[in-house]
């Protein structure tokens, strides 16, 4: 069905020499890391762009370089290694890039931490000092993720390994900052943004994670007589920069009051009343106050008006020249407010709590507060555009397909996009300011246009990590530069990542790709669930249900672990996980490696060309046949992103039809010895050689401490990917699939009465004229049946599949007690079959009764019917 191997002699790596060498346990401590460092010495997962193979490459969602691994890395590392090692057994030349984001805001907030506890701030040490102090901490403590990686056994190109802040790739955010600003689409504009006031920078709309917050509604009486309004609020302390009051234009309670001006409490100022479509009548008073600099809303009923914006609030949340209430931080100043505005008796409503929807900082956990401020921005619309055109056109599929609304809504939609952060760490933006107002943006290759000392200085804020980032597809492949890996590697075949990130990155990726390259960064979208523990909720140290992957790698080993997760994996659904599950992955591991010692030790091979069909028993020809079916399944699978189907299809063929089945069949080849033992040896080492390839993208480890036993080849890794031959039996499945009905029927039997799993009984079989004639042996071997021999009683008979089965239980089992407890048992069925007829039978019961109440009535009859069947089928075959 395969060659053993694409043979790589020069590179072979040690391996056990014989059966003998295989420990009586699997014990994936003593395996994983010497095979992992043994592909990465042999260079297995080093990518050459010289090749002529066809391509196929993808490139690692970069984590952050303050990250560790958890579950979620975990899980999309699984899915994606498996796609890149069949691809590469498949012949493709195969790249998996690895790399680390720079992750501007969480690191500084890490360095400035750490300063903390030396009592020290960043402005201590200057804007250069601290950058070195990043680059120290970044190689002291950044990468931890990149060494468990290898743990997880991730096949990735590690020469490729890139950074978001190196050479290159600082080159290429150069590069495409100058050439979309040259083209307008960058820009720098004052408007209201999301400001963090923890982490003293702006954030993008994605950035920010809105929870249910607790607060309080007050409704405030501006103006005096006549000239009175109610206004309503849960930011009572912007009231001090309202520059108007909005109503809509249709509304006849404030028809008199537009363009009057009203006294706005507190101040010595007074504010206009202006019209305005955007207000809702309906909503409340129908009256809202405008603080345009410190509301998107408002900003822009201000910008129609030509109304002034007066920031009263500083970078940290503090009141900024506001008389008695200077120097209050935001929450206290809301407090401070509404007391003095209800000592004036201007409080006309309060409600608390009042919760509503408020933004947090998703790095810090801090409210965001919307603030006017100039920054720089990226005019989407023409990159949204030619976004959105990549997948409709179908030069980039999204999976599954039901996903793709998501992406449209947000590419569909999407507004300028804030790229300037206000932080020291990341990429600066390469702008330069003259001594005359002018503004020069600088590219990679180019000087700056003057010297501080001639009173030129750069822009001190940097650009948000999704810029770089998105820009990763094709900057680590080596843009602006044409590489050779470029030129063979983009587009890339697939993007593997979590559906909760199509906003922050996958939509970037595509902006950026068609922009700059006039092609998409990816063919496909694999769009994966989150992990969540076993129960589907969420994971989080609050919940106290965090699981660190690395512990379960520990206990059960990274196999264990990649299954259990490849194994959830439904496409763009979340994925539950427990830790029992792990522990049935271990032992499907240690099930794999148990079977193999078993048929190493009983001479099964992989050495010469599978037997004729005609010297095949009928259960060789099904599992061959089974097997065929298996690979042409499990290839559909993967094209598909189906991995918990294809690991479903591998655990049952390996663990249900080759196990439990085909290998207990063969023992009564083995055990005849001939021709009979070597043909099941060759089907059987065939069988495992094929299905240890078919697992091996999953479960690496394993597969490799067995495949490279049984065949004495290379390595997995760069062994062919299995093929269907085509060779299917159906007349041999049919055959075998009767065995299997009428063994598990006398076993359930045996089950009911109590009989031990190996406890033997003598039997008498009356096989002829049936599928089952052939396999008397292997029927009776695997039902622990003896020949009926003298004085054979038969106390129980049982119809299977046209065949009879006599069994003597007389030596096993009390039969006329066994008759006894089942004839009792069968009199208690009957009495709950009549006494629940009768009440449902009962029209009164049933126009009283709860309907709860009938459906339980119900369900008890229904069991005692098939009691009662049961029972009686038991007492028959007892005589």
């Amino acid at each position: 069905m395969t060659e053993n191997t694409q043979r790589h002699p020069e590179h072979a790596g040690p391996h056990p020499a014989s059966p003998a060498d295989l420990p009586t346990q699997y014990a994936p401590a003593e395996v994983e890391e010497k095979l992992y460092e043994g592909w990465v010495a042999r260079g297995y997962f080093e990518a050459d762009p010289k090749s002529e193979r066809p391509p196929y490459a993808i490139v690692i969602p970069p984590p952050n370089v303050t990250g560790s691994l958890h579950l979620g890395h975990a899980f999309q590392h699984t899915l994606m290694d498996a796609l890149t090692r069949r691809r590469r057994m498949q012949g493709y030349e195969a790249l998996w890039l690895p790399g680390m984001d720079h992750a501007g805001i969480a690191t500084q907030n890490k360095v400035e931490q750490q300063l903390a506890e030396e009592g020290k701030s960043r402005q201590d040490l200057g804007r250069e000092a601290f950058v070195e102090r990043v680059w120290q901490w970044k190689e002291e403590y950044g990468g931890r993720i990149l060494g468990q990686m290898r743990r997880l056994g991730d096949g990735v190109d590690w020469s490729r390994e890139r950074f978001t802040m190196d050479r290159g790739l600082s080159r290429a955010v150069q590069t495409i900052f100058k050439r979309l600003y040259d083209d307008g689409l960058i820009y720098r504009a004052e408007r209201i943004i999301n400001w963090c006031p923890r982490c003293l920078t702006a954030i993008s709309d994605i950035e920010v994670e809105y929870q249910e917050d607790s607060g309080e509604l007050v409704s405030l009486r501006y103006g005096e007589g006549e000239e009175t309004v109610v206004v309503a609020t849960t930011r009572a302390e912007t009231m001090l920069g309202d520059t108007a009051v909005a109503v809509h234009p249709d509304d006849a309670r404030y028809r008199h009051l537009i363009g009057r001006q009203i006294k706005l409490p507190l101040t010595d100022r007074s504010i206009p009343v202006v019209a305005d479509p955007h207000v809702d009548p309906e909503f409340g008073t129908g009256a809202v106050k405008v603080t345009p600099a410190h509301d998107p809303n408002d900003f822009e009923i201000g910008r129609r008006h030509d109304l002034p914006s007066l920031t009263v609030l500083d970078e940290r949340g503090v009141i900024t020249a506001h008389g008695p209430f200077e120097g209050l931080d935001r929450f206290e100043a809301r407090a401070a407010i509404v007391h003095a505005l209800r000592g004036q008796g201007r409080v006309v409503a309060e409600k608390r709590p009042y919760v509503h929807s408020v933004g947090h900082c998703s790095r810090c956990d801090t409210t965001v507060e919307p603030r006017l401020s100039m920054q720089w921005w990226v005019k989407v619309a023409p990159l949204a555009q030619a976004a959105g055109d990549a997948v409709r056109d179908g030069r980039t599929a999204i999976h599954p397909p039901e996903m793709a609304s998501r992406y449209f809504d947000w590419v569909d939609n999407m507004h300028d996009w804030t790229i300037s952060r206000q932080l020291w760490w990341g990429h600066r933006i390469p702008v330069w300011y003259g001594p005359d107002g002018e503004a020069v943006c600088v590219g990679p290759d180019e000087e700056p246009p003057g010297t501080e000392a001639e009173g030129w200085r750069q822009d001190p804020d940097v650009l948000d990590t999704w810029f770089s980032s998105g820009l990763w597809p094709f900057s680590t492949l080596g843009w602006p530069d044409e590489t050779p890996d470029l030129a063979k590697f983009y587009p890339t075949s697939v993007l593997v990542t979590g559906y909760d990130i199509i906003f922050f990155w996958v939509a970037r990726m595509m902006m950026f790709g068609t922009y700059v390259m006039d092609e998409v960064p990816f063919r496909s979208i694999a769009l994966t669930g989150l992990v969540r523990d076993e129960h589907g909720k969420k994971m989080s140290k609050s919940f106290g249900n965090v699981v660190d992957p690395l512990d379960w790698m520990e206990a059960y080993g990274s196999d264990a672990v990649r299954f259990t997760l490849a194994g959830g994996a439904n496409p763009g659904t979340d994925v539950p996980i427990g830790e029992d599950w792990v522990k049935a992955s271990r032992n499907f591991a240690n099930k794999i490696w148990n079977a193999t010692r078993f048929a190493l030790m009983n001479g099964a091979t992989v050495t010469g060309p599978l037997p004729d069909a005609a010297e095949m028993s009928a259960a060789d020809r099904w599992i061959l046949s089974r097997l065929n079916e298996v690979v042409a399944e499990t290839d559909r699978h993967y094209e598909d992103y189906q991995f918990a189907r294809l690991s479903d299809v591998l655990y049952h063929f390996a663990w249900d039809e080759v196990f439990d089945w085909y290998v207990e069949l063969s023992k009564t080849a083995f055990a005849r010895g001939g021709r009979a033992a070597e043909v099941a040896g060759r089907v059987l080492g065939e069988v495992l050689d094929v299905m240890l390839r078919l697992l091996h993208p999953v479960i690496p480890f394993v597969t490799e401490e067995l495949w490279t036993t049984l065949t004495d080849g290379e390595s997995l890794v760069v062994a062919a990917w299995p093929a269907d031959s085509g060779f299917r039996d159906a007349a041999a499945e049919g055959e075998i699939r009767t065995v299997q009905r009428a063994v598990t029927e006398v076993r359930r039997f045996r089950a009911e009465q109590g009989l031990q799993p190996g406890q033997k009984v003598p039997a008498r079989l009356a096989l002829a004229g049936t599928p089952l004639t052939a396999h008397e042996e292997a029927v009776r071997q695997l039902l622990r049946l003896q020949p009926e021999g003298d004085g054979f009683q038969a106390t129980a008979t049982l119809p299977v599949e046209g065949a009879t089965v006599e069994l003597d239980l007389s030596g096993a089992i009390d039969v006329e007690a066994e008759r006894k407890r089942l004839t009792k048992d069968l009199a208690a069925a009957e009495k709950e079959l009549k006494q629940t007829t009768a009440k449902l039978g009962n029209e009164g019961f049933l126009g009283k009764a709860p309907e709860q109440v009938v459906e339980k009535i119900r369900a008890r009859r229904a069991a005692a019917e098939s009691d009662i069947t049961r029972l009686k089928d038991q007492l028959a075959r007892l005589g």
